[in-house]
Formats: C-alpha cells, sequence, structure tokens
C-alpha cells in the first residue's frame, strides 16, 4: 500500500481553500479507496509543518481549535535522503517518528505552493508528486507572464502591467498609459494570486488608481486587461501527461455582467445568501456543460488543450477562457495549475468519480516520474582534475 502524502495551508491569502481541498476532495476520497495510506502534513500560515491524523478533521479548522493545536504539537522535519521522509520528535525524549513517501499530493493554493515553489523542493527531493511541474507552475501562477508565452500562440486580451515599485515611482504615468491603450471597461489583478482575490472590474478611469492599489495590497506586480464584450466564460479541467483528457465545459457565471469574485465563488449562497442560476458546479453557480453552439464548444475546447500542452502542464490544471459570443473570439485567461477541489463536480459529471480521480493523478504523478527518471542527470568529465 503506497503512502500518499497531502501538504496544504502555507503562507497563502488561499490557505483555507486549500484546507476544504485536501480534506474533502482529495484525503477522504483517498482514504476510502482503500489502496493509500494517507498522511497528512499542514503548513500553518506563519510557514510552520505539521504531521498529524488529527490534521485530517475539517471541525479542527471550522472552529479555529487549529491555533491552540498547533501551540502544542511537533513540528515536522523533512528528509531528503532517496526520496521524502517525515521526521517527527515524539513527547518522549530521544524518539523519533518517521515515515517515508511513496507519493506528494500537494494541495496548496496561491503563493509558496501551487506557484512551484513546493514542487522544487519536491524535485530536489526525487519523489513523484501530482500536478503540473516547476516551471509550468511558475508560468501559470503570473498571470503576465503565461500571456506573454501564449499571446504568439492563442488570442489573449490586451494589457498592461507594472510592478509595485514601478508603480510607487510614476503611479500618474502609468494609469496615464493604461487610459491611453486599454478600452474601459478594464480588469485590475493582483498578478499571482489566484480565487479572484484583489480582482476589480473598473468600469471608467476614475476607479483606476484605487483599484490598482487594491490588486498592490496583495502582490507585487498588478495586471490591467480589457474587459472582453457580450462576454462568455468559460473553464476547463484538464488531467493527463503527454496526452490530456479534458473534463466538460463549464460556464460558471449566468450572465455577463456578473462579477465573479471570492465571496460569489466561495461563501455558501453567493452574495447576500442568493445563489447562482444554472446547473451546480462547484458553489452552484455553473452550467456544465456550457450551452454553446457545438463549433464553438469544440473551438474553445481545442484552444484550452494548446494551451495545456504549450505550457507543459502534466498532471491536472484548469484553463479558463473568455469569449466573445457575437464574434466567437476565443480567448484565453489564465490557468490555474491546482484547481480548487480538483474541480471534482465536472469531472462526475464527465462519468469519473472522485475515487478515479484522485487515483488516475497518483498515477499520472508517478508516470510523470518514472519517465524523468530515465534522463541522465550527471555527465562525467576531467574538469576537475585541472585544480
Amino acid at each position: 500500500m503506497k503512502t500518499i502524502a497531502v501538504i496544504f495551508g502555507g503562507k497563502s491569502t488561499e490557505h483555507d481553500v486549500s484546507v476544504v481541498t485536501a480534506i474533502a476532495s482529495i484525503i477522504k476520497p483517498l482514504e476510502l479507496s482503500g489502496n493509500f495510506k494517507v498522511e497528512a502534513i499542514y503548513i500553518s500560515k506563519d510557514g510552520r509543518w505539521f504531521w498529524d491524523e488529527k490534521l485530517k478533521d475539517i471541525s479542527l479548522y471550522r472552529s479555529g481549535d487549529i491555533d491552540e493545536f498547533i501551540r502544542k504539537a511537533a513540528k515536522v522535519h523533512l528528509l531528503f535522503d532517496d526520496g521524502l521522509t517525515l521526521v517527527k520528535s515524539s513527547q518522549f525524549a530521544g524518539r523519533k517518528q518517521y515515515k517515508k513517501i511513496d507519493v506528494v499530493f500537494p494541495a496548496m493554493h496561491g503563493t509558496h505552493g501551487e506557484d512551484g515553489e513546493l514542487m522544487g523542493i519536491l524535485e530536489m527531493a526525487g519523489v513523484p508528486y501530482v500536478g503540473c511541474g516547476v516551471a509550468s507552475s511558475a508560468i501559470a501562477m503570473d498571470k503576465v507572464l503565461a500571456k506573454l508565452t501564449l499571446e504568439s500562440l492563442v488570442p489573449t486580451t490586451k494589457m498592461q502591467y507594472i510592478t509595485s515599485s514601478e508603480f510607487s515611482k510614476d503611479a500618474a504615468g502609468f494609469t496615464s498609459h493604461v487610459i491611453k491603450n486599454l478600452n474601459f471597461p478594464v480588469f485590475v489583478k493582483p498578478t499571482h494570486l489566484g480565487s479572484s482575490i484583489g480582482i476589480t472590474q473598473v468600469k471608467d478611469p476614475d476607479g483606476l488608481l484605487n483599484a490598482i492599489e487594491v490588486a498592490l495590497h496583495y502582490d507585487d506586480k498588478v495586471l490591467v486587461e480589457e474587459a472582453v464584450p457580450n462576454l462568455i466564460e468559460l473553464t476547463l479541467p484538464i488531467m493527463g501527461n503527454e496526452e490530456p483528457i479534458p473534463a466538460l465545459l463549464e460556464q460558471p457565471l449566468s450572465k455577463a455582467a456578473d462579477f465573479f469574485d471570492f465571496e460569489t465563488k466561495y461563501m455558501q449562497g453567493g452574495k447576500k445568501g442568493k445563489g447562482k442560476s444554472g446547473t451546480k458546479g462547484s458553489q452552484g453557480y455553473s452550467t456544465i456543460p456550457a450551452k454553446i453552439p457545438q463549433d464553438l464548444y469544440q473551438k474553445a475546447e481545442a484552444v484550452a488543450l494548446k494551451v495545456y500542452k504549450e505550457l507543459g502542464c502534466s498532471g491536472i490544471a484548469r484553463v479558463d477562457l473568455l469569449v466573445n459570443s457575437k464574434t466567437n473570439q476565443v480567448y484565453f485567461n489564465e490557468v490555474n495549475p491546482m484547481p480548487g477541489g480538483l474541480y471534482a463536480h465536472n469531472w462526475r459529471a464527465k462519468g469519473i468519480s472522485s475515487i478515479d480521480l484522485v487515483t488516475k493523478l497518483i498515477d499520472y504523478a508517478q508516470q510523470r516520474f518514472n519517465n524523468q527518471s530515465r534522463l541522465n542527470t550527471t555527465f562525467s568529465t576531467n574538469y576537475l582534475k585541472q585544480f
């Protein structure tokens, strides 16, 4: 029986979303499969690591007791020695608990996890892990870099971007540049965050400066991009390595005028307690599959699969698209390399259960690791003999 370490939490604005993804969408189905021993590794909001069976209980976090728990709990250490081993000191002096990990299942969202940082650690440890690799994760989580990488390959919306240091030197110059080069309305976004945190829809130039300042409160780089007229939003979960498999195109909004913020996405019932209409999706606001013409469906699916392949995604990711319903132009919006809840609701609609989903992702992780292990990473030379 393989031992799977699920890592979640972290120093991220999406910490709480990560906890729910880990416990409800990964740990539970992995254990229900009966094929794996699952170890829960929780990273606190201040960056400390913990390993304990009690960390699998959502009530620990819901009640707020997690703070008291980690105050008393022993921190976990990672041993990189022919793979990954968890090490935890027991309450008895001199005694330690060890657990060798076969596969890591990251459930991290946002910074210090989903952005490739955690994947780099796992690569160095030499352990298989679920999801996108270091490079694809880093590119996907930088909205600007992803668009710059893909703009010659797929249609993207017009954009401008700036770092916090550049903006502090010439805020007026940047806002003037945006007003001159982009058509309103625009969206202002933190470059590296997900879950719609810090995003503002700006309908006229008067609101631009404040929106940029809000985004820079969460990130050191901000993206401003034109809104797509006659908008249809689409999202497509995809899994696999060399031959990726699409789930179903999902239409996250019931009306083009709606703005998809954090509260609407994750808080029960949406804004003011009113849920979105349409087929129940991850939070009850989506239509699955999207109700669009078949030719547009195929076009959008093809764009999403091209994005997945060109960015070198593996394991699982979700590609978000924007469509002008009058021209049928499909634009790439962004990639989420660790979809919240793995978008299990969509895969279920595709006919893949939550248990089958996490099992397939473990298989993809092992497959990619085996393929990479065949590569030669050393090279013999006489270089050192000259010193």
